[in-house]
């Protein structure tokens, strides 16, 4: 292939693969791809995919499905990565005859010679764990420029084994990055224009604990806070287990840290907590929202909820609802539970009828909706400051999110892309708050 050559990327799942997205492009941007907002347009489309459940990994295949009739239309390359990816393998390729690579959650670095490889007509899957010493050396950074906003990954993997959950099968064991190099890509990325981070990793707050000599994450925290011209530092997701006294202690004493944490729950029963393997009873999960609102005032919460675990009964569920009524969540994240491959739960008897689950998947969304818009409609009248991002998805007002990470949309020039600015906020809508530039800044 020669000329120029368009690269289309389709992101699943969570936060991480938005992450891994970037570094794909800017691996692939050494090739000579260029990005693509259009697949019909594209000469390598990637899908980047994820498999924590059953309905993420459902929509993979009918993606594959609909690029099968767009290949017999105009000759492109297709690749899968992600956790699909790892989890399947040489199965893929043997099942979508018309794919042409397969990349698994170790091995982005191995992209580059896979896509040469597959336009010389090779078709091939890399999923092999590698060790955690060459992991180390693979965190390529991301050049993206223009960019108010950047993930920065500071650790990969998970070693919680919750019951249900396959990310450790399909992400690995837990390995830290170097704090060192986690500092100087912030300070490359503000020199830049960056003026918030977001650190990933499947578990952040257990950042550091088992590689001696390296920072906890609220030293992490603390070092880069100090970093000039960084205004905002938010990070996801926290396993409640390891919130720490000293991470808490953060939202009190580091003004850049931002008044909001994503902390999952998964079930207000103990005894489901107990068979998820979370570690943690509802009190000492409760406790700990408690030491954070205490700690920052106004602090926004952010969850997971997993309804229809096996031997859930209807007290188990209304334990549920009781502890979204105590913790007043800003928004959840609610989902069915579905058995993943690999993972404890799948074996677990006393499944909950799909009918049931259902039932209560819409009881525990109805009431989020409700407490998520009385939330949003107590800022109306507030003033709020904003860190303006860019234009909005309908193209004629800026957007930006607050301190608790909600998004404002609001009309005003765009030479502010990039500041701090106050917003009085005027509406209160389900997913977003309307507001206009507040005078006097």
């Amino acid at each position: 292939m020669t000329g120029e050559k368009l690269l289309y990327i389709e992101t699943f799942g969570c936060q991480m693969n938005v992450s891994d997205s970037e570094k794909v492009a800017a691996l692939l941007k050494g090739e000579g791809y260029s990005p693509t907002p259009d697949s019909s347009e594209a000469d390598l489309i990637i899908l980047n995919t994820c498999s924590v459940r059953a309905k993420a990994e459902h929509k993979v295949y009918s993606y594959l499905g609909r690029f099968k009739g767009l290949k017999r239309e105009k000759p492109f390359l297709l690749g899968v990565g992600g956790c699909v990816a790892q989890q399947e393998g040489e199965r893929l390729l043997k099942r979508v005859p018309w794919l042409d690579l397969v990349f698994g959650t170790h091995n982005l670095h191995l992209l580059p010679e896979m896509v040469r490889a597959a336009e010389r007509g090779e078709r091939r899957a890399a999923v092999e764990f590698i060790d955690n010493e060459t992991r180390l050396d693979l965190f390529p950074q991301v050049d993206k420029g223009g960019s108010v906003t950047r993930f920065v990954t500071v650790m990969q993997g998970c070693d919680n084994f919750c019951s249900y959950c396959i990310v450790p099968y399909v992400r690995g064991r837990e390995i830290s990055r170097r704090s060192a190099e986690i500092v100087e890509e912030i300070r490359n990325a503000v020199a830049g224009g960056v003026r918030e981070v977001t650190l990933l990793g499947q578990n952040v707050n257990s950042y550091g604990l088992k590689t001696p000599g390296e920072l906890t994450f609220a030293g992490l925290l603390r070092e880069i806070s100090a970093i000039d011209g960084l205004e905002r530092i938010r990070f996801t997701t926290s396993h409640p287990k390891d919130i720490s006294p000293e991470l808490i202690a953060c939202f009190a004493e580091l003004p850049k840290l931002c008044g909001h944490i994503h902390l999952p729950a998964q079930s207000g029963s103990d005894g489901i907590l107990a068979r998820m393997n979370r570690g943690y009873s509802r009190q000492e999960y409760l406790e700990k929202v408690a030491a954070l609102k205490a700690a920052r005032t106004g602090i926004l919460i952010t969850g997971d909820i997993i309804v229809g675990f096996p031997g859930e009964t209807e007290d188990d569920f209304l334990q549920t609802l009781s502890l979204m009524e105590e913790v007043r969540y800003s928004d959840i994240f609610s989902f069915a539970y579905s058995p993943r491959p690999e993972t404890t739960a799948a074996g677990l008897a006393d499944r909950v009828t799909r009918k049931e689950t259902q039932e209560r998947l819409d009881r525990v969304q109805g009431l989020q909706r409700d407490m998520t818009i009385e939330r949003h409609e107590s800022f109306v009248g507030t003033r709020q400051t904003v860190l303006v991002e860019g234009m909005s998805k309908r193209g004629d007002q800026l957007y930006g999110r607050t301190d608790g990470n909600l998004i404002v949309n609001f009309a005003a020039d765009t030479s502010l892309i990039g500041s701090l600015v106050k917003v009085r906020i005027t509406r209160g809508y389900p997913n977003s708050l309307l507001g206009e530039l507040a005078t006097g800044q």
